[in-house]
Order: structure tokens, then C-alpha cells, then sequence
């Protein structure tokens, strides 16, 4: 895995291989973040990237958030719960050298603590199959994670609906992944 364009180009993160599937580790591959970043940076969504605060949820490694930072997002919070996770994503934060633009927080997604700040862009790429983005983006909301109109980007192994106080503007499929774009409050 590497940062694919932006500031951290080429910076290759810690090699985990095709995951973890024990610590429920399956990164996003280089190809479809490649495809994700062209689809935001194509101007169909406006400019989401620029200058955004940027939620990661279910982080993994942090390689979405990464890349949102070096392409010009302005801060990042990443949440994990996962032991081996934690591991990855602040040995990758330092390898970016972000640690001032990054924030870590070890708890489940769906519940998040109080906001510091509303997060205008969100990567949410929850374990495949287990129903728990619904739960992730409520606890968002309540909790003032997304500001009004936020773009959600959902990875998931099939297209999914819209919870209630989102609209689905998009979707694409690149192999088994499926990516979902939604609006918060739209």
C-alpha cells in the first residue's frame, strides 16, 4: 500500500499484505483508492478534499484518511477499536509525518465521544457484512461529527441504501467493492 498523489506520494505504509482477518483488517487496495480520489477530485461532488476535516471511520490502517491529508485535507481523525489497528495507523500517521494534522480515537464507531469540530468529508468502510455503518453514522450525527451537507464515502461488498437523513447521490462498483456516496441532511 502507498499514497497514491498529493504532498506523501509514492510513501509506501506499513505492509500488512492482503489483511487481517483475525483483527478484521482488509485494506482498501491501491486501485480502487485510486479510482475512489479520482471520483472526488472529478468535480461531480464539488471540491470535498480541499481544506476538509476529515472523519475516517472503522480506520484500519488510516490509508483513506492518508490520502485525503496529502492530497489537501486539513485534519483527520481516525477511528479504530482494533488493537492491531491502533498500531498500524499511528505507525503510519508517523511515516506520513501528520502527527499535528491527525487525531487517533481507540473506541467502537458507533460510539463516537462528542465532536471537537463537524467533519465535511467521511470514509466509512466498516467490516463487510456486519450491518454497522447505519450504527457508525447515527452515532455521527448525534454525537456533531458531520457538518450540514458532509459527503459520506461508504465501502461496502454490496450497494447500499440511504439511512434516514442522508440521501445516496452515487454509487460505484470496482470488483467486489462497492462504493456509496452519500449526503448528510440533503
Amino acid at each position: 500500500m502507498r499514497i497514491i498523489a498529493g504532498a506523501n506520494r509514492g510513501l509506501k505504509l506499513v505492509d500488512i499484505g492482503g489483511g487481517d482477518i483475525e483483527a478484521r483488517l482488509r485494506p482498501t487496495s491501491d486501485r480502487v483508492r485510486e479510482s475512489l480520489f479520482n471520483v472526488l477530485n472529478g468535480g461531480a461532488f464539488g471540491r470535498p478534499i480541499e481544506n476538509a476535516n476529515v472523519l475516517d471511520l472503522f480506520a484500519g490502517t488510516g490509508a483513506l484518511g492518508l490520502e485525503a491529508l496529502s492530497r489537501g485535507a486539513r485534519f483527520a481523525s481516525f477511528v479504530d477499536n482494533g488493537r492491531v489497528s491502533q498500531k498500524l495507523l499511528r505507525e503510519n500517521i508517523r511515516l506520513a509525518r501528520r502527527q499535528d494534522q491527525t487525531r487517533v480515537l481507540k473506541c467502537e464507531a458507533s460510539s463516537l465521544p462528542e465532536a471537537q469540530e463537524p467533519c465535511s468529508l467521511v470514509f466509512l468502510d466498516p467490516p463487510y457484512g456486519q450491518d454497522l455503518g447505519v450504527a457508525a453514522l447515527s452515532s455521527a450525527a448525534a454525537n456533531g461529527w458531520l457538518a450540514e451537507d458532509a459527503l459520506i464515502v461508504w465501502e461496502e461488498s454490496g450497494p447500499v441504501l440511504a439511512p434516514n437523513g442522508f440521501q445516496r447521490i452515487d454509487t460505484r462498483k470496482y470488483g467486489g467493492t462497492h462504493i456509496t456516496f452519500l449526503r448528510y441532511g440533503a
